[in-house]
Order: structure tokens, then C-alpha cells, then sequence
């Protein structure tokens, strides 16, 4: 029984138990009660012995350590997995990464109880754990390094203990000697195993000693031996829908070189946001990731210190399996969030941990059980923690801007990430669902200004892409979901950024431009804000100006699509400068082939240089693209000035379109 003394944690590797005596918390009890299980609590045992050995806490590299852990795997942990290093350790990594956090359902260990008070042990009575205490609990498991250069800290310092309040038991002797024999016990019970199906061999371990066992210890070991295939069906029962269908970590880290960067790196720390991975079994709750990256990625590009990659490029990477240093030389940052979002019911389980891609190791890593209900809160919390651990001073005011008004129904939030999906995928028939969703969202959460945002991009999109019967009313029912976001926040950086638009498309270009430079202000990470004030520029008829926004805007955002591209070809071509405008629509459609803007510009842009025959060959495909174009009609869309409107209609006129 652990004493009252002080502070204590105990390894109990006769009983394969975790005890947590803590002062002033409430007793705590781990049993790893299957052979995988215990295996791993012989892993925390050999953690803790290294460090005991060096006399300070600081992660242990297990590759240093395979002849042992080969050891534990056959003999412990019944060879469950593979012992081979290319198997073994990254089955280590994984578990330890992702299937820890939630205490009552851990697949690592089984809680045994918890008591307010040491006179409530006789009832058995359980109390629940808090929110605070899972995570503290679940944390004391850290991990660094790569599935090939595993790295263990069993973190017992996040909970205020040293080296010297923590032992390792076995039989009657403790720490290091408790090791030693747990070792030597193992050993044995392996050469025994190998004598009654072969003549004896010397094995890596020949230079351990052996100890005698005591009865009780002999008849532990022999029962793992007997049992071991029986074990193993439980193990499997147990774990098949728990642990091997949650997702498998990226590849291992390596260093990525800022020579080999696609962009020079930013003097601001640099950060892209990776698709948070589904680890749900329902494909359905893919939106749900998404929404939480996106609103991660939204959070910290409010911030001023830092630069952050748009959510288009970092979403191309989803699905796949991606290097980091890839995702850093690519799109030319130094660090790299990744993460896992798991929804069951009225629960959601959140790991993440971010990367330092220039010296290959991680910062800082967490995971977090929480009610459904707190995914505002949560998300806040875990933008503050990337935030700290990048070194990121905020201002009071700052911190305050940085945690603008969120949603109040679950319900609500959801409904406006799944229009928020419906709204990118660009249909008639996707629009009409979004709005349908949005007006069910505003009926539960009228205050939630991200609802109206969207609400207004629904009805931009009817009129960019002609499927509504009155453009004129889709416009004005588009200023007005935008004016309300303002109205509900005035802080929000993507209002400012839609109601900007909206005031471009109705020719107020004052307005347009103030409203877009607001969202710059706010937000001065958004590449679709730098985007808008460059786009309403060029449409005012101050293309020179506009240029500079829409280049930043792709730097922002490095895989951005093709309206980035024909933006800028538009200002290209409205500042006179022609070749970059032609070289700008063909990055438009090596993204997008089929599509009549970027031969729009092309045409035009030829033309103007003299080279009409190369004119007509654009206006001829933009007439197969879209055999029924219309001059008159699009004409009508143009939201430039009317000597640039009139002299764009009239270009294309002469390059052969009607």
C-alpha cells in the first residue's frame, strides 16, 4: 500500500498497477490488465529507469532500447505485434500519441478507482474525473520525435513530482534493482519457454543475471505463458475498435532546409494548419475536422506576430500522407500544426501537436477530452497554446480581439459548416441547401455572425454563377446578410471582407475599399482578404495599386485556385501590363482547364498587344467552354467603371464574340 508520507507515485510491475498518491488530489489507480496493456507499463518502467539513471526528467530515444523492448513485446506484451524495429516502434508511437486521453475508456490501462476521501476505499465508491484532471492524467504520457526515433517522457513533472517521489517495484526491491530482477525474471521465463522446444542458446540478454523467484513471482510469469494466446483473443477483442482504427501519424521527421523553400521564409514565425484527421469511424463527420481546422486557422491569422498559410493550400494535402519537411518547404513556413478529431455522441476528442519543421522535433502536443458543448472554448484554448508556444506576444486588447464572438448552439455551429461544404462545392443545387441550412442555423443561434457571412456568399455565388432568376435581388439579400455580420461583430475580419465585395459588385467603391482594408486590419493573414481589397482596387480602376494585394494573396495562400490567378490577371491586364496577365490566366487554367475567365483575360490581353489572331483563338474557347456566352449578359456582371467596363465589352467584341 503506498504510504501517506509525502508525495508518491508507485510502478507496480508484480501487479502490472500505476499508483497516484498525490498530496491534496484524490487517489488514483492505472491497471494495465492485458498483456498488451502491461506491456506498455513495463515501457513507462524502463522510461522511468533512464531517467533515474541520468538523474533528471527529459525524454528517453527507445531505439537505444530494442533489445529490451523486443524482450517486453515477446514476453509481456505476449508478441501481440511485430518486434522488428520497423514495426515495433511505430506501433509504440501510435498508441502513445493517440490512445491515451480518455481515462475511462483508455485502451492502455484500465482505471481501477478514484476517491475524494481515503475512508470512501472500504464502499468502492467511483467519482468522476473532471475535464482538467483527464487531461492532466492523460499528458503525463509525452512523446516526441517520429515513428522511427520514438521519444518517451513519462511527465510526471506536469504534475509537480520528482525523480526521487517515484519508484519502481518488483517482488521486494525497488528502482533500479526492481528493474534488474523485473529484467532477469523475464529472461528466464524465456529461456524456459526455448528449452522445451529446443536445445538452449545464448541469447542478447546472456550478460543479465539471473534471480531467483519467489513462488508467487514463478507462477505470474508461468500464467502469462499459458495464457498467452487466450490474452491475446481478449486483447484483440478489446482493441480492434479502439486503436487500430485510429488514424496512423504522418511520416517521421525529418529537417527541412530553408534552401530548398519554394518562398523565402518569413521573418514572422510561419505556421501552416494541416487537415485535422477524422478519427471517427463516420465518414459524415469529415465537415466537423474541417470546421475546427478552419476556425484554428481563422484564429491565428488574426494575430499580428504571425504568418500563416490559407486554408486552400494546406487543404490539398488532406487525405494524404505528408512529410513535414514537404509541408515547410512547399509552402515555405517553419512550423506545422497536425492533429486528430474524434466525435462520439455529445463527446469530442482533440489531439494536436505542432512542429518545428527547421529543427525536426516537436514544440508542444496535447490532447483534450471535452463535452461537444465547450468546441468554442477548446478551440480557443488550443489557438492560445500554439500562440504561447510560439513565442507570440498579444496585447490585452489583442488577446481580446483574438477571441471574437463565437456561436452559442452546437447545433447551430454545425449546420453552418455543412453549408459552409455546400457553398465550395459551387452547384445550384449545393447553394440551395446551403441557405436552407443557414436559415435553420439563424433560427437556433440568430447572433452568431459567421452564419450571415456565409449567408451572403451563398447569394454572391448565385450571381457569379447565374443561377438565380433575379440578380438584383440576390445582391441586395447579400449586403444585407453582410451589414448584419458587421452589425453582430464588429471585430470579425470576414464580415468586413464580404460586405467589401458587396460593395464592389454594387459599384460603391469607397466603401468597397474601406471595408476590405478593415479586414486587413483585423486580419492580416487572410489571403481571400488581400484578395477582395486587390479585386475592388483593380475595380475602381486603380489596377497598379490592387497588384501588390493579389500577389500577397497567393503568397498566402502558395496552392491557391484559379480565381487567384485571374485576379491578378485582370489587374495585370488593367495596369497595361499584358504578358503577365496572359502568364497569370495559364496558371488559372493549368488549375482550372475548363473554365471561360482566363480566356476572357487572354483575349483580351492579346488583343491589345496586336495579336489578334491569337484573340480570336481564345474567344473561340471560351465559346466551346460555354457555347451560349453572351456579350450582353456579361457585360451586365462587370463591376469595373464604365470607361473600363466599355472598353473590356468592346475588346472582346472585336476579338470575335457576340
Amino acid at each position: 500500500m503506498v504510504g501517506n508520507s509525502r508525495p508518491c507515485i508507485q510502478i507496480d510491475l508484480n501487479e502490472f498497477r500505476l499508483h497516484f498518491h498525490l498530496k491534496g488530489k484524490p487517489q488514483l489507480t492505472f491497471h494495465f490488465n492485458t498483456p498488451s496493456r502491461s506491456f506498455y507499463l513495463s515501457v513507462i518502467a524502463l522510461v522511468v529507469n533512464e531517467m533515474k539513471k541520468l538523474g533528471k526528467i527529459k525524454s528517453i530515444p527507445l531505439q537505444d532500447h530494442l533489445d529490451l523492448l523486443i524482450l517486453l513485446n515477446e514476453s509481456i506484451g505476449d508478441a501481440a505485434g511485430s518486434s522488428d524495429k520497423e514495426n515495433l516502434l511505430p506501433r509504440i508511437y501510435r498508441k502513445w500519441k493517440h490512445a491515451l486521453p480518455n481515462l475511462e475508456e483508455a485502451p492502455l490501462f484500465k482505471v481501477v478507482g478514484k476517491r475524494k476521501e481515503e475512508e470512501d476505499e472500504a464502499s468502492g465508491k467511483i467519482y468522476p474525473f473532471t475535464d482538467v484532471e483527464k487531461d492532466a492524467w492523460a499528458n503525463l504520457f509525452d512523446y516526441m520525435g517520429s515513428e522511427e526515433n520514438v521519444r518517451l517522457k513519462f511527465a510526471i513533472d506536469r504534475i509537480g513530482i520528482g525523480l526521487n517521489e517515484i519508484s519502481i517495484i518488483f517482488g521486494d526491491s525497488r528502482n533500479g534493482e526492481a528493474w534488474d530482477h523485473f529484467i532477469a525474471s523475464l529472461k528466464k521465463e524465456k529461456e524456459e519457454e526455448k528449452e522445451e522446444v529446443a536445445p538452449p542458446e545464448e541469447t542478447a540478454f546472456s550478460k543479465l543475471p539471473a534471480v531467483p523467484l519467489s513462488p508467487s513471482q514463478e507462477k505470474k510469469i508461468s500464467w502469462f505463458s499459458r495464457y498467452r494466446w487466450a490474452l491475446l483473443v481478449v486483447v484483440i477483442g478489446i482493441m480492434a475498435g479502439t486503436i487500430w482504427k485510429i488514424f496512423l501519424s504522418s511520416a517521421p521527421i525529418s529537417v527541412a532546409s530553408v534552401d530548398r523553400m519554394k518562398y523565402p521564409l518569413p521573418e514572422n514565425p510561419s505556421i501552416a494548419v494541416l487537415p485535422f484527421v477524422n478519427m471517427s469511424e463516420d465518414p459524415k463527420q469529415e465537415f466537423f475536422c474541417d470546421g475546427i481546422t478552419d476556425e484554428i486557422i481563422t484564429a491565428l491569422s488574426k494575430v499580428p506576430g504571425l504568418f500563416v498559410i490559407s486554408r486552400q493550400s494546406t487543404f490539398t494535402y488532406k487525405g494524404k500522407t505528408v512529410k513535414v519537411t514537404q509541408v515547410s518547404e512547399e509552402l515555405g513556413v517553419r512550423y506545422v500544426l497536425e492533429g486528430g478529431v474524434q466525435k462520439s455522441a455529445d463527446r469530442i476528442r482533440i489531439t494536436a501537436q505542432l512542429i518545428d519543421a527547421l529543427k525536426g522535433h516537436h514544440l508542444w502536443a496535447e490532447r483534450y477530452d471535452r463535452d461537444l458543448k465547450n468546441i468554442f472554448a477548446l478551440q480557443d484554448e488550443i489557438t492560445m497554446k500554439i500562440i504561447t508556444a510560439l513565442q507570440v506576444k498579444l496585447t490585452p486588447g489583442e488577446t481580446v480581439h483574438l477571441m471574437a464572438k463565437g456561436g452559442k448552439n452546437i447545433d447551430a455551429y454545425i449546420k453552418t459548416l455543412q453549408a459552409g461544404e455546400l457553398i465550395g462545392g459551387g452547384t445550384k443545387e449545393g447553394l440551395a441547401q446551403a441557405k436552407k441550412l443557414l436559415e435553420e442555423a439563424i433560427a437556433l443561434d440568430p447572433n452568431y455572425p459567421r452564419i450571415y457571412v456565409f449567408l451572403s456568399k451563398a447569394h454572391q455565388n448565385d450571381v457569379w454563377l447565374g443561377t438565380t432568376k433575379s440578380p438584383e435581388q440576390s445582391l441586395a439579400r447579400a449586403l444585407e446578410a453582410a451589414e448584419k455580420a458587421v452589425s453582430l461583430d464588429d471585430s470579425y475580419a470576414a464580415a468586413h471582407s464580404v460586405l467589401g465585395m458587396m460593395y464592389g459588385m454594387k459599384k460603391k467603391y469607397d466603401k468597397a475599399i474601406a471595408a476590405c482594408e478593415q479586414s486587413i486590419t483585423l486580419d492580416s493573414n487572410s489571403s481571400l482578404n488581400f484578395m477582395f481589397l486587390g479585386l475592388v482596387l483593380t475595380w475602381a480602376g486603380r489596377a497598379e495599386e490592387g497588384v501588390p494585394y493579389l500577389q500577397h494573396a497567393i503568397r498566402l495562400n502558395p496552392f491557391a485556385p484559379a480565381m487567384f490567378f485571374n485576379n491578378l490577371a485582370v489587374a495585370y491586364r488593367d495596369a497595361g501590363q499584358y504578358e503577365k496577365a496572359i502568364e497569370e490566366s495559364k496558371k488559372a487554367l493549368q488549375r482550372e482547364p475548363n473554365t471561360q475567365f482566363p480566356y476572357i483575360h487572354m483575349a483580351i490581353s492579346y488583343f491589345r498587344l496586336g495579336r489578334e489572331e491569337e484573340a480570336r483563338a481564345a474567344a473561340a474557347e471560351i465559346l466551346r467552354i460555354n457555347p451560349k456566352f453572351s456579350l450582353e449578359r456579361y457585360a451586365k456582371t462587370l463591376p469595373f467603371t464604365k470607361p473600363v467596363a466599355d472598353r473590356i465589352v468592346e475588346d472582346l467584341r472585336r476579338a470575335g464574340l457576340r
